[in-house]
């Protein structure tokens, strides 16, 4: 047995080739971090070497300290995750004070984890108090669709979110959080993890402008499909825009209808 053969690893690899088939991840482009339970934790203890030096994460993360994670590498290629996983991803550990991480597992010829990591585990941190532990999974791509629509429309959340509404019936159902918007800024640091923290305490996506998507869930499963659901609805947007323009669509009532028959509150904010 390697720790291939562990469920959540092999879970990990099949999202990461659905989202590199999906046009997601060209080149080095996105990345994928999942936190373990307690007991992938423990299954993974035999492959895991805790002697590895620490490494600042940017900012501090109180509620993962001694977290392990499953992350994709800085500069490696999400297409190849299936070919060698231990080359292009990795397991890290939190330090007891969430200052700190360390490789513990992959990451094996200098590799580092994905240089988007403050971003990730600042917004682990933030979901990971907000749903009691449930949130597990932060994934970042380049969703072609949603990017360009952040060069039309403005640069709001609450234009964004009604937009992608009412491209499909189910979206608001999916992310009946809306979406939040953080503008241009460079990547990696700590900074734009703060603004997207900021967005995550209120929503499971976040879009960053002219750059990509940040969705958050509970399962690796779960967090595809709602990156999925957005990005098709942005699809139809494109497509609809490309047409002319909406001549008929989905009211605000008709959302009000929707949220009370599937049980699901749909905040007024968005709604006319």
């Amino acid at each position: 047995m390697t720790i291939e053969d562990i469920k959540f690893v092999q879970n990990f690899k099949k999202i990461t080739n659905d989202a590199w088939l999906k046009g997601w991840h060209e080149r080095n482009g996105g990345n994928i971090t999942y936190r373990l339970t307690e007991e992938e934790a423990v299954a993974a203890k035999k492959f895991i070497n805790e002697g590895s030096a620490y490494t600042p994460i940017g900012v501090t993360v109180k509620n993962l300290a001694n977290d392990y994670f499953l992350v994709t590498g800085s500069g490696k290629f999400i297409r190849n995750m299936t070919v060698c996983l231990e080359e292009n991803a990795g397991i890290i550990k939190v330090d007891e004070k969430g200052e700190n991480y360390k490789i513990v597992w992959g990451l094996i010829n200098g590799a580092r984890p994905t240089s988007e990591i403050t971003s990730h585990l600042m917004s682990h941190s933030i979901k990971k108090e907000k749903t009691n532990g449930a949130y597990r999974v932060i994934m970042h791509s380049h969703t072609t669709n949603t990017i360009a629509l952040t060069f039309v429309l403005p640069l709001d959340g609450k234009v964004f979110t009604r937009q992608l509404w009412e491209m499909a019936t189910e979206c608001p159902v999916v992310f009946p959080g809306g979406i939040g918007i953080v503008p241009w800024m460079v990547p990696g640091g700590a900074a734009i993890a703060e603004e997207t923290g900021k967005l995550m305490n209120d929503h499971d996506v976040v879009i960053w402008a002219h750059h990509g998507m940040f969705c958050a869930g509970e399962s690796l499963d779960l967090t595809f499909g709602l990156m999925d659901t957005v990005e098709k609805s942005a699809e139809i947007l494109v497509k609809v825009l490309s047409m002319g323009g909406k001549k008929q669509t989905i009211t605000s009532q008709n959302f009000r209808d929707l949220g009370k028959a599937f049980k699901v509150h749909i905040s007024e904010d968005y709604l006319d």
